[in-house]
């Protein structure tokens, strides 16, 4: 692409004049924040701010849900660094002044398997912000340890979190029965490369080579260029067109459906700092085969699915071939209605939104003047 051609911050300094009057609106909103007498959580209107509730941001709903009020008053500030408000570094200085103190969520970095040499391009204002924060929710272990090494040290302090699912709206269909064929895989999320579905695809293709009857959905979108007609491409040469079902997109109400509807998620990117779609599926019955990397040793045990090793690597994407995403599954599917118990087990164990709220209304209490 002809952008690729332009340095970064030639680029970025051309969407600073284009978003001008954006920003503009937003120091406006900024400047009429003040601190609030009652205990309340503000999020920079990234709820509110005509933008789709998506990714990051979603976690930012039960927040609101629980502490949310006026968003010109309020006591704590969250910001979540996958999805900051706008003008994140004014609004920062200006809670600051107001005496409001700010909890940083940090997800992932960027670093060059996936950035390549615009690393800091994101990891720059990233730095900023969390090291203006008065407390941190790192998303996972991973989170945390590659924040470390590619924001720089940080003595704040913080704690870790995974994000949060509903059980009672992630939840298994009770008609659900895995005797039948075919088994029916399911790839979801933002996909931001196209070797994980890539991967996934061939998956499909060796499992029915191998006389497994199965069937892939592939939802959410794809970030690569001409994604969708590439996607065509790739399914036609490995002669699966009939097998696989295609969701362009889907909202966070359509998920619990397209969940219930399947049998297993195929979850292949590589380095995935926390990635939410694990946590929805496994809160509704789907066992999970993906990538040993990233956060992924942290959400997904032994008992709910498998994952495939892969190491630890900076400088390279590692992403599970066809052949390894199709033994993995192979191996899983004589246990899959366990591994299908296990897996919502443990995500209402775990990763429950009630417990989630609850650690945050003990971090908010305690940063109290």
């Amino acid at each position: 692409m002809m952008t690729d051609l332009i340095p970064w911050k030639i680029r970025a300094q051309v969407r600073s004049i284009l978003e001008y009057p954006a920003r503009r609106e937003a120091r406006k909103k900024i400047s009429r924040i003040r601190l609030s007498d009652h205990q309340s959580v503000g999020f920079g209107h990234v709820l509110d701010d005509g933008r789709p509730v998506h990714g990051g941001a979603v976690k930012l709903l039960p927040l609101r849900a629980a502490f949310g009020g006026n968003e010109e008053a309020f006591r704590v500030l969250y910001a979540v660094s996958s999805s900051p408000p706008a003008c994140a570094s004014d609004l920062f200085d200006h809670c600051r002044k107001a005496g409001i103190r700010i909890v940083w969520n940090q997800n992932g970095v960027a670093y060059p398997a996936w950035a390549g040499g615009e690393s800091e391009r994101f990891n720059g204002p990233m730095r900023k912000l969390r090291d203006a924060a008065d407390f941190i929710v790192y998303q996972s272990g991973f989170c945390k340890t590659s924040a470390g090494k590619f924001l720089g040290p940080c003595e704040i302090p913080s704690a870790i979190l995974y994000n949060p699912v509903a059980p009672e709206i992630f939840s298994p269909d009770p008609q659900k029965s895995f005797c039948g064929a075919p088994v029916r895989l399911l790839a979801a999320g933002t996909h931001g490369t196209r070797d994980r579905v890539v991967s996934a695809l061939e998956a499909l293709r060796d499992l029915r080579k191998n006389g497994i009857e199965a069937t892939l959905t592939v939802a959410g979108r794809f970030q690569w260029p001409d994604g969708e007609n590439d996607f065509a491409r790739e399914i036609s040469r490995l002669g699966i067109q009939d097998q696989v079902r295609r969701i362009p997109k889907f909202s966070q109400s359509d998920a619990p459906a397209i969940f219930r509807a399947h049998d297993l998620l195929v979850h292949p990117k590589y380095m995935d700092p926390c990635p939410t779609v694990v946590l929805e599926a496994m809160a509704s019955g789907l066992p999970i085969v993906g990538s040993r990397s990233g956060g992924m040793p942290e959400l997904v045990p032994t008992d709910c699915g498998v994952l495939i090793d892969a190491p630890a690597d900076w400088d390279i994407r590692h992403t599970p071939t066809g052949n390894e995403l199709a033994v993995a599954i192979a191996t899983l599917l004589p246990g899959l209605s366990a591994a299908a118990t296990a897996a919502r087990h443990h995500a209402v164990e775990h990763y429950g939104v009630a417990a989630w709220i609850e650690a945050h209304d003990l971090i908010f209490q305690n940063l109290r003047p």
